[in-house]
């Protein structure tokens, strides 16, 4: 599995895309509890984990539970962990919980890029 992660407009997509070879058909965008592993890519990771917090989902655990399905993907999230803790409990927790969702699968990636300016820096 890949994880990309960087921030807002930073060319994370793109640099899939280029990078993986992949058409529109790959790509899945994250819309809310949804889930599509059956493509490619999987973009959007942290509107999964805004929708995760709405309605109370773990999604590491939704993750951990799905292993199978996204061994092979490559995943994309916005890096929101970062900067002004949000005042808004469910903000906080929504920042919390897509940190915790990277931390878990930096750990079970095989490669890990932050994108900025639509430069790949190599994490691992």
């Amino acid at each position: 599995m890949v994880l990309i992660i960087g921030g807002a407009y930073q060319g994370k997509l793109d640099y899939a895309i280029a990078a993986f070879a992949l058409g529109e058909g790959d790509i899945f965008t994250c819309q809310g509890t949804e889930m599509d592993f059956s493509k490619a890519c999987v973009n959007a990771l942290e509107e999964f984990t805004w929708a995760c917090a709405q309605d109370g989902t773990d999604p590491v655990a939704f993750f951990k539970a799905n292993r199978e399905k996204w061994k092979n993907s490559i995943l994309i999230c916005q890096d929101l962990f970062c900067g002004v803790v949000p005042m808004e409990p469910r903000e906080r927790q929504w920042r919390q919980d897509t940190g915790r969702l990277c931390q878990y699968l930096a750990w079970e990636a095989e490669r890990v890029s932050r994108i900025f300016c639509g430069l790949e820096q190599r994490l691992k």
